[in-house]
């Protein structure tokens, strides 16, 4: 049966005029051979219609994997009791026997890896409905973006999708034919109580060949929304060929003076405040997550992958968090994951600062309080990776460029980790090679004890994007190296630290003075304010923090807080060179040279000043040789 005749045969007539609407044979090849191998009852073909997303939005409803909650648009969805967070043993490359991406990537070979995802596959969707869906990874109409397509039996996949990108069906009629687009296949499998019954046979499969990523049994957004973190992987790959980056990053405006709005993109890990520093009030957002970055005129632009925000939710609260609380408790299209309702319609998780209800519905069922799991474990009232999927557009500090299809100017890139003893609460690089190297490529988080077991533990994520590097490290670190040798001005690179603490283990920031970092920031790339040289990047002056401190927060900002946080930590800063030289040695056998010897000169300048100064010296010594 050629495909024309298989899709008239699953599609209504109308669904069918969709498809063959699109002059794409590729695409049609594509979506028929996963009709004819996941055998659905019917399809649906998704255009950028209203009509057509609130046809998604009702089907998740009356398939029960979502359920209406107290206020317009809001539902809420569950996820099975084992399926709630990326599965990283399972997530794998599908590569060629010459092919390596280093010792420390999961990988299967490819046709071995091919012909296990299709066994899986094998009349996976028999009864169900296929969802055709297409999508623009970036605003439309733009040479940012990359076209894409997900066939999936889930319609709250697909509701989420409508959520956190843009419509791209018009994007596939005015490409062609000839145009390379993304592609995700994904099945829940069969379901049980409404969630993934096969929970033992979910596989995430990147084929870095033909830009397709598999999903099969699972249900969990991260390992089914196809397009985020499994496509970035694609489009790392992708850059790395074409000359551009695609990074884990935010996207944000900070207004200086007057009317001036500077845009600065920021890897950070989780739990580092990438979110937190994204929504700071007063300023604007344009993503939160995954950033493109292409060079136009020797200045370097960025747009938003996505235009929504899928988001751990634990925390959020309305002292904490007013943009997105302000969100989640107002009408408009929310989809809530894994938390708390009552049977009044109230969604309830963790650290939101309100009192527990005695019972409700939640990841386990019906629960209540003192609720334990199998193994005797108390179930809290919400998964502590529950998650809300919100549209940036619905939030008050959505930045205006945010669908711009030219991007934002780049100013300033942002590297922060959770560092209890280390870097000084902001800094500027030298230069883009010394940035690259010291801020991005020696990026180091420590563990919490409260979601990851021991406390203090230093992970090494360079960029914040080791788990998704789709190419070798050494590879990654040289094509950010040459990114900005052709610049004109390339953008100033700047490290933050929202978590150093004094020898008591206080922190010697607060929570706001994050706002403060990037307001010295601002105005340090439009030359406003000095900065004083230090042997391992450029810290303010006093005397303009403190300025800041009385003009933004109202607040006192007193000379021995100033000292306290940016002295220099000799010890501990010549501790992680050794540190990020020996993995860079150890485990990633095509670093280049550079990068050593640019870590070898900070080493060397730190232990010229701790022969001079001692290990712990006060940036006014800094200053007076500046």
């Amino acid at each position: 049966m050629n495909y024309k005749e298989l899709l008239k045969a699953k599609c209504k007539r109308e669904n069918y005029e969709k498809l063959m609407a699109l002059d794409n044979p590729r695409l049609h090849d594509f979506v028929a051979k996963y009709v004819e191998h996941c055998n659905p009852a019917s399809l649906f073909v998704r255009t950028d219609s209203l009509e057509d997303a609130q046809y998604v939005r009702n089907r998740a409803k009356e398939l029960k994997e979502e359920k209406s909650l107290a206020i317009d648009g809001h539902t809420i969805h569950f996820d099975g009791y084992f399926d709630q967070a990326r599965d990283k043993e399972n997530t794998k490359y599908l590569l060629p026997p010459e092919v390596s991406l280093g010792p420390d990537v999961n990988a299967i070979d490819r046709e071995k890896g091919l012909k296990e995802v299709h066994e899986y596959l094998k009349k996976i969707m028999e009864g169900k409905e296929m969802f055709v869906c297409f999508f623009s990874l970036g605003p439309t109409n733009s040479e940012f973006s990359i076209p894409a397509v997900q066939l999936t039996d889930s319609a709250y996949v697909a509701h989420s999708e409508g959520i956190l990108y843009r419509s791209g069906y018009e994007e596939f009629k005015r490409m062609g034919a000839s145009r390379e687009f993304f592609k995700v296949v994904h099945s829940a499998g069969p379901l049980e109580n409404g969630v993934s019954k096969n929970i033992d046979e979910r596989k995430v499969y990147i084929d870095l060949k033909d830009h397709i990523v598999y999903s099969t049994n699972t249900q969990y957004a991260g390992n089914t929304v196809g397009f985020k973190k499994l496509s970035l992987r694609l489009a790392i790959h992708k850059a790395s060929r074409e000359g551009w980056l695609a990074e884990h990053m935010l996207i944000m405006g900070v207004h200086g003076k007057g009317a001036r709005v500077t845009y600065f993109t920021g890897a950070f890990p989780s739990a580092c405040g990438k979110t937190s520093t994204s929504m700071i009030e007063g300023e604007t957002i344009i993503g939160d997550d995954i950033a493109y970055l292409k060079k136009k005129d020797g200045k370097v632009y960025a747009v938003n992958v996505e235009c929504g925000i899928f988001g751990i939710i634990r925390d959020v609260n309305p002292k904490d968090d007013p943009l997105i609380w302000k969100a989640l408790n107002s009408p408009g299209e929310v989809i809530f994951s894994n938390i708390l309702v009552t049977e009044e319609g109230t969604p309830y998780w963790l650290g939101d600062g309100r009192e527990i209800p005695e019972r409700g519905v939640n990841y386990s069922g019906e629960w209540f309080k003192g609720k334990k799991d199998a193994k005797g474990n108390e179930i809290t009232h919400a998964h502590k990776n529950a998650r809300y999927t919100v549209s940036l557009y619905a939030l008050k500090n959505c930045d205006p460029k945010l669908d711009d299809p030219q991007g934002v100017e780049i100013k300033g890139i942002i590297y922060g980790g959770r560092d209890s003893d280390t870097w000084v609460p902001v800094q500027e690089s030298f230069d883009w090679k010394h940035g690259i190297i010291t801020k991005g490529a020696s990026l180091e988080s420590e563990t919490t004890a409260a979601t990851l077991g021991e406390e203090g533990v230093r992970k090494f994520n360079l960029m914040s994007n080791l788990d998704f590097l789709s190419i070798p490290l050494g590879r990654y670190i040289n094509n950010n190296l040459q990114f900005g040798n052709t610049l004109d001005n390339p953008p100033s690179i700047f490290s933050v630290n929202y978590f150093l603490k004094d020898k008591e283990g206080e922190y010697l920031n607060a929570v706001e003075d994050k706002i403060i970092w990037l307001k010295w920031m601002e105005r340090r790339v439009h030359g406003e304010v000095e900065a004083i040289k230090t042997p391992t990047g450029y810290i303010p002056q006093y005397k303009d923090l403190k300025k800041l401190f009385k003009e933004v927060l109202d607040k006192n900002y007193s000379e021995e807080d100033y000292v306290k946080q940016f002295t220099l930590r000799i010890p501990e800063n010549v501790a992680k060179n050794e540190r990020i030289v020996e993995i860079y040695r150890t485990k990633v056998p095509d670093a280049p040279d550079i990068l050593f010897k640019v870590l070898e000169e900070e080493r060397k300048r730190l232990e010229v000043a701790r022969a001079e100064h001692g290990d712990y010296i006060a940036p006014a010594v800094f200053d007076k040789e500046s």
